[in-house]
């Protein structure tokens, strides 16, 4: 059996973060574990607090996993200050972790921002260079490039600067289109594109958790990064398609299909 690891933030009321991530991983059949960096008070109405986890016991949780059950990918989600991502880029190396996928996770689909001003430096310096892929929606991908989004040739642009800055492979997410759904794969030079559209759901919570980790367990399972990213693009989509109607907000999706 394939091995997924999800190093995140706990989401209470199930739809996002750790919860998101093994319900996906347990979806496609995979053994989930998990290295939880924050506890947070949420619902699908917002983010009402966050404790974070101390950067000295994520890496007695990463000691534990990596000596015992060694992953054969790893998803990383919140992330919230720099200590933390330090301590996890240190053990991620120390281990020589393959297969990593990291979601710059910066603002919750509530809107509620989630990574703190001074771990974004730590993020792009000592993070990002070990990722597979990185997975910007188009307000993260802004934050680390710079440039304004608004069309696919932003997206394009914006992928080719992040990509030449931090020398990783970018998946910009394109749900924030107003027209369309299309996700953009910028790696080792070149683009690829892969075109959906809008489906008609408010309830979106947790979507970025979700395809993070299903392109983590397509990793895993030995396909290409592209073939992984088409799997999951399809696997969310189904998710999404499947109408779950949960919470008096922006509600989860319906992972088990």
């Amino acid at each position: 059996m394939k091995k997924v690891l999800t190093i995140a933030g706990s989401d209470c009321s199930g739809g996002a973060g750790i919860q998101a991530d093994i319900k996906t991983i347990t979806a496609h059949k995979m053994y989930a574990m998990s290295a939880i960096t924050a506890l947070t008070a949420q619902n699908t109405t917002g983010v009402y607090g966050i404790h974070d986890i101390p950067a000295e016991f994520i890496a007695q949780q990463l000691d534990c996993i990596f000596t015992d059950i060694f992953p054969d990918s790893v998803k990383i989600g919140m992330v919230s200050n720099a200590d933390i991502i330090k301590i996890i880029a240190l053990k991620l190396s120390e281990y020589n972790a393959k297969n990593i996928v990291v979601d710059p996770v910066m603002v919750s689909t509530s809107g509620s921002k989630l990574l703190s001003d001074n771990a974004i430096t730590a993020l792009v310096e000592n993070l990002i260079p070990l990722a597979k892929v990185i997975t910007p929606n188009i307000p993260e991908a802004k934050c680390l490039s710079g440039i304004e989004i608004k069309t696919p040739d932003d997206m394009i642009k914006s992928a080719m600067k992040i990509s030449a800055g931090m020398k990783c492979n970018v998946l910009v997410k394109g749900g924030h289109l107003e027209d369309c759904a299309d996700d953009l794969l910028y790696e080792n030079g070149n683009t690829f594109w892969f075109k959906s559209k809008k489906i008609d759901n408010p309830n979106t919570h947790g979507t970025g958790c979700t395809l993070s980790s299903a392109i983590a367990c397509n990793l895993a399972d030995g396909k290409s990064l592209h073939d992984s990213i088409g799997s999951a693009k399809a696997y969310i989509t189904k998710a999404l398609n499947a109408q779950l109607n949960l919470g008096k907000g922006s509600g989860p999706l319906y992972h088990c299909v």
